[in-house]
């Protein structure tokens, strides 16, 4: 069997990879236990794992990604994967050990899998190595943007990055980052598949593959549902897209408006918001385990999910398909934004709201004398 490397840093690349294994063999994963929520972490006796797919894990430094990571590389693992943990920023030295440690691998393998490729540790180690297939699965919304500038042939930027992106550390990593637009790309040698939920055009010469959340649905669920609502968390104010201030009073409307108890958050928001929402929202503060769409999918979860623009107003309806649950996206109005906010970010995220799912419900925020509110769109 010809070598496969998946090289994964978030959660959700993890949940992607194994999705896009089982896509691969819709067959091979047993039927769900009968008569429950699938909410135990059951091994699965190893049916889903394709032969001579390894699956590495770059662990990032922060807590609440490594916890979940360690979730998700033990589902793997039950699933017949795998799963090599690698400390790729373990200090000084980490980056030389990794590449001595994935040389190897790297060598031998025909297809790469990465689910982030705006990341300058997958760009260095494509630089280096360069696969005859490359597969890039979703980590967010970032796979749009990727789409978006693989096809007008320009370089691979963030799109919350501020500024010009030519500071010192982008003019060390410049070299890097255009030989890895070019490892990204497709040509006569190289075959490049986009596996994912999100509304993506199929840039010259790559093959776009629709991730349908089958693993999820036929692994977990289907899900208790509460009487109430739950709000969906965001780190756009970690990243510096939108003002704490707006934000808050923008999650305390939609939670009065919607009747919501819990407020899921992100992995990347920060403790100090997170307490600030809780004691001026009265929400209970979740933190998940792992990826949402599996947290949803086993349940309970509320009867409507409200969202700011992120990638779980495509991936949840998927997820939660035959449910019932209904899944709402809130816009993000222009006052909202911080004043050094890229210039590219409403437009990015006006295109992640009004590309969601037609049975996602859209929320405009209405002006008041005292605060913004929030209207079915």
């Amino acid at each position: 069997m010809t070598g496969q490397l998946a090289f994964v840093e978030s959660p959700v690349q993890l949940l992607n990879v194994l999705e896009w294994a089982h896509a691969q063999s819709p067959s091979a994963l047993p039927a769900p236990s009968p008569g429950g929520t699938g909410s135990a972490l059951a091994p699965a006796g190893g049916a889903g794992a394709p032969a001579g797919l390894i699956l590495v894990v770059l662990s990032p430094t922060d807590p609440m990604s490594r916890g979940q990571l360690r979730r998700m590389a033990q589902l793997a693992r039950d699933d017949g994967f795998t799963v090599r943990w690698q400390e790729a920023r373990d200090g000084r030295g980490a980056l030389a050990r990794t590449l001595r440690d994935l040389t190897p691998l790297l060598r031998a393998a025909e297809r790469v899998i990465v689910g982030d490729p705006f990341s300058r540790y997958v760009q260095l180690l494509l630089t280096l190595f360069a696969p005859k297939q490359l597969t890039v699965v979703d980590d967010g919304t970032a796979t749009m943007e990727y789409a978006a500038q693989l096809a007008r042939g320009e370089r691979l930027v963030r799109w919350h990055r501020r500024g010009s992106g030519r500071g010192p550390r982008e003019l060390v990593l410049a070299p890097v980052s255009a030989a890895a637009r070019r490892k990204l790309a497709p040509t006569r040698r190289r075959a490049v598949e986009i596996f994912t939920s999100l509304p993506v055009e199929p840039p010259p010469g790559t093959t776009v593959t629709a991730n349908t959340f089958a693993w999820t649905r036929a692994r977990f669920g289907p899900p208790r549902l509460t009487r109430g609502s739950d709000l969906v968390g965001t780190s756009l104010v970690e990243t510096g897209v939108i003002d704490a201030d707006r934000y808050t009073r923008a999650v305390a409307d939609l939670a009065a408006d919607h009747g919501a108890t819990r407020y899921f958050a992100h992995r990347r928001e920060s403790a100090e918001k997170l307490h600030r929402i809780a004691v001026e929202t009265g929400l209970e503060i979740v933190r998940p385990d792992l990826p949402l769409e599996l947290i949803a999918r086993r349940g309970p979860i509320g009867r409507t999910v409200v969202s700011f623009p992120s990638t779980v107003v495509h991936t949840l309806p998927l997820a939660l398909a035959g449910t019932g649950v209904k899944v709402a996206v809130c816009e993000i109005a222009p006052e909202w934004l911080k004043a050094n906010a890229s210039p590219r970010a409403q437009g990015f995220l006006a295109g992640v709201a009004g590309t969601a799912a037609h049975e996602v419900d859209r929320l405009t925020a209405r002006a008041t004398p005292t605060a913004e509110r929030f209207e079915f769109g």
